[in-house]
């Protein structure tokens, strides 16, 4: 049975109104990134490294600086298209993406609904395609590594969590929130079914004296 290890990227830039201006890690996201590549080159084994497209995703996996392992890139790991369906829910619903984490809180499950239920623009990739991609992904590693460490995003951590546990909406949109950046998370494939072993994991940040904080936007 192959475990493979899941990471969200460090933090980017939170207060960012669209993609491309989100797409970066910040100074924290990259010492985040550093310190669980050493904790993991004390700790662990990984045959390869691979993240999806996204900058983000590829400047976390290489601040890892784990540079004898092979990164792999795989764009059916990336994130899915958060400031697109933000835009549609604004334009066509007149729901603005919130700026506190409290009402970004209650935005996150409307959102989530929205899109699960296709009321969202054909122009964005649907949760179907989406769900279907990422385990898809996941499924074809499973067969090819013994142990990969995957670097991804919180839509796709919070999505196979919510497939293996059977979670509805309500539920999931709390785990899509407390993904904190480069929490580690374990799944497996046994009869074809996906499992979760850890999640959120971080015992590289909590002993850290710097960096215990966690981050989560």
């Amino acid at each position: 049975m192959t475990e493979l290890t899941l990471i969200r990227h460090g933090q980017a830039h939170s207060s960012a109104r669209d993609e491309k201006s989100y797409d970066a890690l910040s100074e924290l996201g990259y010492a985040q990134a550093r310190c669980l590549g050493y904790f993991i080159s004390q700790s662990h084994q990984f045959d390869r490294i691979i993240s999806g497209t996204m900058n983000r995703q590829i400047e976390t996996a290489k601040s890892l600086a784990l540079s004898s392992i092979p990164h792999h890139i795989d764009k059916r790991l990336n994130e899915f298209d958060f400031f697109g369906i933000a835009k549609h829910l604004e334009d066509k619903h007149g729901l603005v993406k919130p700026d506190t984490d409290i009402a970004f809180q209650a935005y996150i499950p409307v959102l989530l609904t929205k899109w699960k239920n296709n009321s969202i623009s054909s122009n964005v990739e649907s949760y179907v395609d989406f769900r279907t991609r990422i385990l898809e992904a996941l499924k074809e590693i499973a067969e090819q590594s013994d142990s990969a460490l995957i670097v991804t995003s919180t839509g796709v951590i919070s999505t196979l969590t919510a497939v293996a546990l059977n979670l509805d909406i309500e539920a999931k949109s709390k785990i899509f929130l407390n993904v904190s950046h480069t929490s580690m998370h374990k799944f497996s494939f046994r009869n074809n079914e996906l499992h979760l072993h850890q999640f959120g994991a971080t015992p590289h940040l909590d002993v850290h004296d710097t960096l215990r904080e966690k981050t989560y936007a």
